[in-house]
């Protein structure tokens, strides 16, 4: 009986989420996850007590919230150790380093053909065979995460900006030398312009790559911080209820970093027609 009404509730909130999806009003769009994700948890929640699952297969989302909350430092050191200085200082230097590399590839002949198939080779690594050769050359901190971070979002950064350097026009092309504008000159103020949407796909893209990499990298070697090491720790120790709190604050952490590399790219691109309305 019980899993006749989780699934009459579901099909109410479904239909309920779908005609709200229709309207106009201002603020729809924000709404309508909102509703959709509360509904989630609260079929988890009522599933979990009606089912008797044990906490030790599936917790509650009420015992998660509240071991999130009597755990608060714990999981904003992690959080600092694990996305600011691993995650996010390797987002910034393997995307720089990709438009760099962008720049010379697209400069050079030579590059373009020797340089780019490395870069497809090193995309294609396993994650899990890198990360343990990173820890013993870097070290057990965030370095080593960091170096993973790069691996990971070099290629996709690589490949999205150098196909943004060749999205302008020939014509566009034709009338900067018309103009006598040299290779940077052009680069400067026709090419990367109207390279930034694809620019900002790539960063959207390794936004939610760099978390996953330094996480990963922590399960083979950490100092007693960092979400990858607090999801291995609990692991042997049963303690489901921490390890769903460290990843509900790794993807709130990925997402709010998303959405604000999304608002930056609404910002820059606004002349764009994916922008506009």
């Amino acid at each position: 009986m019980m899993a006749l009404e989780l699934i009459a509730l579901w099909l109410a909130a479904w239909a309920g989420n779908a005609w709200l999806a229709k309207q106009r009003f201002a603020g729809v769009r924000y709404i309508v996850p909102a509703l959709f994700g509360v509904t989630v948890l609260l079929i988890w929640q009522l599933a979990v007590q009606a089912f008797a699952i044990s906490p030790a297969i599936l917790p509650p989302p009420s015992a998660i919230f509240a071991r999130a909350m009597g755990s608060l430092p714990v999981l904003w050191g992690d959080f600092v150790q694990t996305f600011l200085r691993g995650a996010l200082s390797g987002y910034l230097i393997g995307c720089m380093a990709a438009v760099i590399v962008a720049v010379l590839i697209d400069r050079s002949a030579f590059l373009q053909a020797g340089l780019l198939p490395i870069g497809n080779f090193a995309a294609a690594l396993p994650i899990v065979g890198v990360a343990p050769i990173m820890v013993m050359w870097f070290g057990f901190d965030w370095q080593s995460k960091a170096a993973v971070v790069v691996i990971m979002v070099f290629f996709p950064m690589l490949v999205n900006t150098m196909a943004g350097l060749r999205a302008s026009e020939a014509m566009q092309r034709d009338l900067m030398a018309t103009y006598s504008a040299g290779y940077w000159t052009s680069l400067l103020k026709l090419r990367l312009p109207a390279a930034m949407p694809f620019m900002f796909n790539g960063l959207k893209i390794c936004s939610t790559l760099a978390p996953i990499g330094a996480i990963v990298a922590e399960f083979f070697g950490s100092p007693t911080q960092g979400m990858g090491f607090r999801i291995n720790a609990e692991i042997g120790r049963t303690g489901l209820d921490m390890i769903w709190a460290t990843i509900a604050v790794a993807a709130l952490a990925g997402s709010g970093f998303y959405g604000l590399v999304a608002l930056i790219e609404k910002r820059v691109t606004f002349w764009h027609p994916s922008q506009r309305g």
